[in-house]
């Protein structure tokens, strides 16, 4: 029987590539409704020569096209800037992060990665009171956390970065049966660098993951209540990565007037969180008034000091580790060679997608799942008398 080309997989390499159903009929040089068939199954492309044009220009393999999905689809998914960000850009990353969980089922058959123990709360227990208890599930102390990326993954929780030309997306998180195990996975904007802005964003996403439902349509969730989770999710980030107990010490030891501007900037290298999220902590707290608070930040807004802070360039953390770990681990003890590692992935996880897509993924090294190209040199001879 002929295989039958599947609409679903042109859908998900166009929104990968975040074009629009008109800029990809644009490219392929047919009409729009055409190419809206093709997506929803309703007609096949004529010949493999479309078909072929369509993979050139979305850079995927033919056979990408003809296979079907065998992941749950992912269910809820949180993103910091649902209000603001646009669909388009919402349905690329959810993409992105659908390959990578199909990719970590496959690693998951040779490597017994850590498990998700999930935090079971009393009802109404408040963001403060979960960001402790996380602490304490995960033996953290009360003291700074130097690389929360590293913790994270220690625990669990996938997490990746991911590329895009807008600012309006820095966050995310999303629930997705792999296998037979929930699998949380944070993904943050690797338009960011500082450590303080990732730290926040990955404990606003730890908050969601702690304290709210994982069964809802967020489509369906009144503004009011996302605004409402957004601000626990904040809260939870700000006593995660600030405890009361022993952030006290230092708030209260800050000189008034702009030279608290200076001390902040001292502390962000202790706690490695922004100055504006530890100005806003010491607000809350009532280790500041809200005069005090508001007047400082005025400072910071009039220096230029709100979108770029002082130290963003400085304090760097490392990124995901896991996943590109694994790969490179299992290549090194010669579980797999790259072909065989795709040739997998293609046979028993119907994801056919060029190398290179993978290394972007993991952040691996480029050529890592690609093997070198052997040169034929058996016409050459050596000179006769030499």
């Amino acid at each position: 029987m002929k295989p039958q080309f599947n609409g679903e997989r042109l859908k998900k390499a166009r929104l990968y590539r975040g074009l629009t159903v008109a800029e990809l009929a644009e490219q392929v040089g047919c009409q729009r409704q055409t190419l809206s068939m093709y997506e929803i199954s309703k007609s096949q492309p004529a010949d493999s020569k479309i078909v072929a044009q369509i993979s050139q220009i979305l850079d995927f393999p033919i056979t990408f096209f003809y296979e079907h999905s065998n992941m749950a689809p992912i269910s809820t998914v949180y993103f910091r800037s649902l209000l603001t960000t646009s669909k388009k850009y919402r349905n690329e990353q959810i993409i992105k992060m659908e390959f990578l969980s199909q990719i970590y089922t496959l690693l998951q058959d040779y490597i017994e990665f850590p498990r998700y123990q999930p935090l079971y709360l009393p009802k109404g227990t408040t963001s403060e009171e979960a960001a402790y208890a996380l602490r304490d599930a995960w033996g953290l102390g009360n003291g700074p956390i130097e690389n929360l990326i590293s913790v994270v993954e220690q625990h669990g929780i996938l997490v990746t970065s991911f590329g895009t030309n807008t600012d309006d997306v820095d966050a995310f998180s999303e629930l997705v049966d792999i296998g037979d195990t929930p699998t949380f996975l944070i993904a943050y904007s690797n338009n960011k660098t500082s450590a303080a802005r990732i730290h926040f964003d990955i404990a606003h996403e730890l908050g969601h993951i702690c304290l709210h439902e994982w069964s809802d349509d967020l489509e369906g969730v009144t503004k009011e209540e996302f605004k409402k989770r957004e601000c626990e999710a904040n809260e939870f980030a700000s006593a995660f990565l600030l405890p009361e107990c022993s952030f006290r010490q230092d708030a209260l030891a800050c000189p008034s007037g702009p030279k608290a501007i200076t001390y902040y900037k001292q502390l962000k290298r202790k706690w490695r969180v922004s100055i504006a999220a530890m100005l806003r902590r010491a607000k809350d707290l009532g280790f500041m008034t809200l005069d005090e608070y508001q007047m400082l930040i005025k400072i910071m807004q009039k220096r230029g000091q709100r979108k770029e802070e002082p130290l963003d360039d400085v304090l760097i953390t490392a990124g995901p580790a896991l996943l590109k770990a694994s790969v490179i681990m299992l290549l090194q003890e010669n579980v797999f060679t790259p072909k065989e590692f795709m040739n997998e992935l293609s046979a028993t996880y119907n994801l056919s997608i060029n190398p290179q897509e993978i290394e972007y993924l993991l952040d691996l090294p480029t050529g890592t799942l690609i093997p070198p190209k052997v040169i034929d040199f058996s016409t050459l001879q050596i000179k006769q008398g030499k």
